[in-house]
């Protein structure tokens, strides 16, 4: 095996940055194409960040031994459903290692992730292409062909550059590089309060906002860092989308949803993914908190300006919430 990224028997390494789709069946063939890809980091003494749904990330920490001391695991549940957090993560990790050949695995796709969650992580999967372009890091993408719909495959043969397969990388035929337009999210139910804001009302709406996230059923620290993402999101308006916008919340299900709209331009598709300088004149600061404080958040630069909808699970009785990132 030469000097470079090998991810699997036959792979010859490079050093460039790699974004491979893994298609497996069952644990057998989970184990031996993620197994192999972690071990041969391992072997080439390369860091290696793994995010996986606890039955994978059990089971290759089994398969390791005490080779798993060796990788870094994130506290289980930390990213939440919002790939754009993971993304973040992502991105420090291959920043703290530019001279490593750093390794992830992150499983985007299990049972249980809901149709708005999967959307938003097949949109990231395209944009990884673009945030790690340049770096030496190898990202694995896995994906159980027994239980991920075929329409999600499908995405996923567009969205990753190679494929891996028991030879070794190939280039997908299907890759095309480019990234879809920004589609629309569907609109706020006719229930949803609204309320419009400018530089004079942020105060006065920030308190609006506080008082109906406590009303929804939003507790404690949860119900803080919402009103807070609502915050950043109203003064970016301001700041940076004409000046005014549209605050619209409402609770759907088991979320609580905050939205502005404003008519705001994002011509960096990754804003928000990556911790900001905080010596530096540009800003980014708050695009980046809100992604840190939310479970699920949706941007979307249309035509018309700019959506942010911010989603936060409410509490259940019993059932702990997501564990905050620090």
């Amino acid at each position: 095996m030469t000097r470079g990224t090998a991810a699997a028997p036959g792979e010859e390494r490079v050093d460039a940055f790699t974004h491979p789709a893994f298609f497996y069946h069952g644990e057998d063939g989970f184990l031996a194409g993620v197994g192999a890809f972690v071990r041969a980091g391992l072997e080439n003494g390369e860091p290696i960040l793994v995010v996986l749904p606890e039955s994978r990330e059990r089971l290759l920490r089994e398969d390791l031994g005490a080779l798993a001391r060796e990788v870094t695991w994130p506290v289980a549940g930390v990213f939440g459903p919002n790939p754009g957090r993971a993304m973040s993560a992502f991105r420090e990790f291959v920043d703290r290692h530019p001279n490593g050949r750093p390794r992830v695995v992150g499983e985007p796709v299990w049972p249980g992730r809901d149709t708005e969650e999967v959307r938003e992580v097949l949109r990231h999967e395209m944009l990884f292409n673009l945030a790690l372009a340049g770096s030496s890091a190898s990202v694995l993408c896995p994906y159980d062909v027994s239980s991920v719909p075929s329409g999600v495959l499908e995405e996923a043969r567009r969205s990753h550059p190679t494929m891996l397969e028991s030879e070794g990388q190939r280039p997908s035929p299907w890759y095309t590089g480019r990234r879809e337009r920004d589609v629309p999210l569907t609109e706020p139910p006719t229930r949803a309060v609204s309320l419009p804001y400018d530089e004079e009302t942020l105060s006065a709406v920030r308190g609006a906002a506080e008082r109906w996230a406590r009303e929804a059923g939003l507790s404690g620290a949860r119900r803080t860092d919402l009103v807070l993402a609502i915050a950043e999101a109203t003064t970016n308006s301001v700041r940076h989308g004409g000046g005014t916008g549209v605050l619209r919340l409402w609770v759907e299900g088991s979320r609580a949803r905050a939205e502005t709209r404003d008519s705001g331009r994002l011509s960096d598709p990754l804003a928000g993914t990556h911790r900001p300088d905080p010596f530096s004149a540009s800003g980014g600061r708050g695009l980046w908190m809100i992604n840190r404080l939310c479970d699920l958040v949706q941007m979307r630069s249309l035509p018309d300006g700019l959506v942010i909808r911010m989603t936060m699970m409410l509490d259940s009785p019993g059932v702990p919430p997501p564990p905050r990132q620090g």
